[in-house]
């Protein structure tokens, strides 16, 4: 089983993100579930939403403790110790940000490659809101390489429709191509 956990604030759609990745999963057969996390539920709020992807059945329906994968849609939450808090040795971190890798972290011994892409620039571009979650769902597709582009492209289309869907999947692919990966070395 892969574990991922998503941090942002309401608003930037981490809750609906980490939902549509379940069904991307689903979409190529896997089981998946997603499971939000809500402090106080207003727009700015610190979110935080968990997933879960197997080849079996699924039973889990807690927190994601130790995953292997991060996802940080909010930059602020960049360089603060709680979201990496738990992440496997060989973990993988996708943030949103348009900084440098190492405007960032000073210790990245938790992190086998990390993913920066400018998600809200591209969201701001393609959809016209900050609402990062689409784009970055390409993203994470790029740096796991645990799903299919076109497995999160049709996930896509179970919550949007018309002009709105292609912008979303637009704002996808190019999360998808540009996205910034950088191997961590170890020493």
């Amino acid at each position: 089983m892969k574990e991922m956990r998503f941090h942002g604030r309401g608003g930037q759609g981490a809750v609906m993100g980490a939902e549509m990745l379940a069904h991307a999963f689903v979409i190529e057969g896997k089981y998946a579930a997603s499971i939000p996390s809500f402090g106080v539920e207003r727009r700015g709020a610190p979110v935080t939403a968990f997933l879960r992807y197997d080849d079996k059945p699924i039973r889990a329906t807690h927190q994601v403790y130790d995953p292997e994968c991060v996802i940080i849609l909010d930059p602020s939450f960049a360089q603060a110790d709680v979201p990496l808090e738990g992440l496997k040795g060989d973990g993988i971190l996708v943030v949103n940000t348009a900084k440098e890798l190492e405007d960032f972290y000073a210790d990245f011994n938790q992190i086998n490659l990390a993913g920066m892409v400018d998600a809200t620039g591209i969201a701001l571009n393609e959809i016209g809101r900050p609402i990062s979650n689409t784009c970055m769902l390409g993203a994470i597709a790029k740096a796991t390489n645990w799903i299919q582009l076109d497995s999160v492209i049709s996930s896509l289309e179970i919550y949007f429709q018309g002009e709105i869907l292609r912008r979303n999947v637009s704002a996808a692919r190019r999360g998808y191509e540009d996205i910034r990966l950088f191997p961590m070395m170890r020493a």
